[in-house]
């Protein structure tokens, strides 16, 4: 295949890469439900995720600037096993199961306001827009409060974006985002199994989210949190990165008033102003100390005013 042939290819490749690879893990979890293997098949689901986003970062990356090394690997891996794996196993896999029957009977069914007698895909798409709403707050809370800031300023200290930085949070971001979308489902008396589906879906989209692979999107932009959406959020220009902090969604962004896409291009330079050690235990423990001890660590650090919004 002649290279004009190849780019019309991948041109017209990237407007369906979205939505197919997104459909086709959500079809390989949704056989795991069915023959009461969910566990199984959505790892298998999740590992295609990983090889096919890998590969396509390699042969259509959106930014090949980003290809290059940040020496992050190893932290990034690590974060994700101390956050987003550890909570995702947690709400996918009898944790949260365990947790409901202890914290309310609510969960039983005949208990709670939750429309049990719905299609299940009905009950699942409600539940993600019910526990988006906490998503989107604490997110949001995050950019605009200090103290929150200094947990959420590790997932966006990254210069490039690309899948292995999907998980890449602090422990405690990871638990004040996601437990309060959880725990709002269990008090309105959703069933496991949705709870575990909002878990599928978000392991899918964030995974997507933070791919490096040139995609076009169109009207999905208004539904969902593309890459498209969130390479804006993570601008260094806060008129720009102070946007879309929907989770899965969009619409709290819409209503809100936090929504934003542009005719012009993503910046390629992204990060924080603010230096942050590359170390993964020093990253651990940087929202707790002081400027003192980050000078310790970083005899070069100097405190960066915190701001809203330039």
């Amino acid at each position: 295949m002649d290279r004009r042939r190849m780019d019309r290819f991948k041109y017209a490749l990237s407007w369906v890469l979205w939505p197919l690879l997104f459909v086709i893990c959500m079809l390989i979890s949704g056989y795991g439900f069915a023959v009461g293997l969910p566990v199984i098949y959505f790892n298998i689901s999740y590992l295609f995720m990983i090889i096919m986003l890998w590969r396509l970062e390699i042969w259509m990356p959106h930014e090949r600037a980003w290809h290059n090394p940040d020496g992050q690997n190893i932290a990034s891996i690590l974060h994700t096993l101390s956050s987003k794996g550890t909570i995702q196993a947690l709400m996918i896999f009898s944790g949260v199961i365990g947790l409901a029957e202890y914290i309310t009977p609510m969960a039983l069914e005949g208990h709670g306001l939750w429309p049990r007698d719905w299609p299940l895909w009905a009950q699942v798409a409600l539940g993600v827009i019910v526990a988006e709403f906490p998503l989107y707050w604490g997110h949001r809370l995050a950019h605009e409060m200090s103290f929150l800031w200094r947990f959420h300023a590790i997932h966006h200290s990254v210069k490039k974006l690309w899948f292995l930085n999907t998980g890449r949070f602090h422990f405690v971001d990871s638990l004040k985002s996601i437990v309060p979308g959880l725990l709002l489902l269990v008090a309105l008396g959703a069933p496991m199994e949705v709870v575990q589906w909002l878990s599928v879906i978000t392991a899918f989209i964030g995974m997507l989210t933070h791919c490096n692979v040139e995609m076009r999107f169109g009207w999905l932009s208004y539904i969902f949190n593309t890459p498209g959406l969130h390479r804006w959020h993570h601008s260094k220009d806060l008129r720009e990165g102070n946007r879309n902090y929907g989770e899965n969604i969009m619409l709290w962004d819409i209503i809100f008033g936090s929504y934003y896409d542009a005719d012009y291009r993503p910046p390629a330079d992204i990060g924080i102003k603010e230096a942050m050690p590359p170390r993964f235990v020093h990253q651990l423990l940087w929202p707790f100390v002081g400027t003192k001890i980050r000078q310790r660590i970083l005899p070069d650090y100097e405190p960066v005013a915190f701001m809203r919004e330039e």
